[in-house]
């Protein structure tokens, strides 16, 4: 695949391949790392550049039993590079050949604009954590669904933070779901929905909102973008969804500002102890000793996290979930 002369800000790659894909992110996540461990993807998809980019760069969706992969920014030139390599994905006990590709590059995008966009979430939204989805239970219909908007408003304000736009107005947004009654995700208190919004934030179709976007949740898709990647099968009317004006006096749809922007606490890297550093520690005569050949007690993990999905996305959680 050749580059153009400017790089988007968002490209994203459907692989059409002779079987169909029946395995999850993480494992072709693990495939990518396993069989092309030179190239320069690996990190954005391993956890090691979780620290620096909160929001994934590349992005790997497992859509109708088929592969999409996105960049975004930072991302981007390392899909292109991957991407003219890929011929075949050897799971151990099925390989998958690479048939052709399709490519959908986007400019333009993280940016506020005049008017309304319309998204659809293709897999659940997990708007809800444990301290979020406190609060909702106990609110009235109405006040849910302002509750929501103000969620996704965060979101959005997160990402735009994330890849470097400046926000210097208001973004409005305006949640359906189908249901208003959360989907429980896991046992970690998560919540999630089906649905669509409204934003005058124009976002790339596939990539993700929420928590658990490195687990494929949260993907979106832009009902307004004629240009977006889809299966003829399920091609719509795109003229159904013209962009729309905003309307203030709606009072289902709110707005968030900069003063609004989450504060997300990036994980802090503990500093290695110094080797020749002897721990006193009480044997069983209650003396102290220091023994340097004794077995020091491991303290237990800490199993709580944060309300994000930054447990899902670190170096270590990768390795356990990328086993073929």
């Amino acid at each position: 695949m050749g580059t153009s002369s400017s790089i988007p800000e968002s490209i994203t790659i459907r692989l059409i391949t002779d079987k169909p894909v029946r395995k999850t992110p993480y494992q072709v996540k693990g495939v990518f790392m396993k069989q092309f461990s030179e190239e320069k993807i690996v990190p954005f998809l391993d956890g090691k550049l979780r620290n620096k980019y909160l929001y994934p760069r590349v992005q790997v969706k497992i859509l109708n039993e088929q592969i999409y992969i996105i960049g975004i920014k930072e991302g981007v030139e390392p899909v292109i590079s991957l991407i003219d390599n890929v011929k075949s994905f050897n799971f151990g006990n099925i390989t998958i050949n690479i048939d052709k590709y399709e490519v959908e590059e986007n400019i333009n995008q993280f940016k506020v604009t005049e008017k309304l966009f319309r998204y659809k979430f293709i897999t659940p939204w997990i708007a809800l954590n444990k301290s979020t989805g406190g609060k909702y239970r106990f609110l009235s219909d109405q006040e849910k669904s302002l509750f929501l908007n103000k969620l996704i408003g965060q979101n959005l304000l997160f990402i735009a933070k994330e890849v470097g736009e400046e926000i210097i107005t208001r973004i409005y947004t305006k949640v359906i779901v189908d249901n208003n009654v959360p989907e429980k995700i896991d046992d970690n208190g998560w919540g999630a929905f089906v649905g669509e919004f409204k934003t005058n934030f124009i976002l790339p179709s596939y990539t993700g909102l929420g928590n658990g976007i490195t687990r494929g949740y949260g993907t979106l898709f832009s009902l307004n973008n004629p240009y977006n990647i889809i299966e003829e099968s399920s091609k719509e009317n795109i003229d159904d969804y013209l962009k729309e004006e905003i309307n203030e006096e709606d009072e289902l749809m709110t707005f968030v500002t900069i003063d609004d922007i989450p504060i997300i606490n990036k994980r802090k890297k503990h500093k290695k102890r110094n080797n020749n550093y002897k721990r006193k520690r009480k044997n069983k005569n209650n003396k102290l000793s220091n023994n340097k050949y004794g077995k020091q007690k491991k303290s237990p993990q800490n199993n709580k996290y944060n309300d994000d999905e930054t447990r899902f996305n670190s170096e270590e959680y990768h390795k356990k979930q990328h086993d073929l």
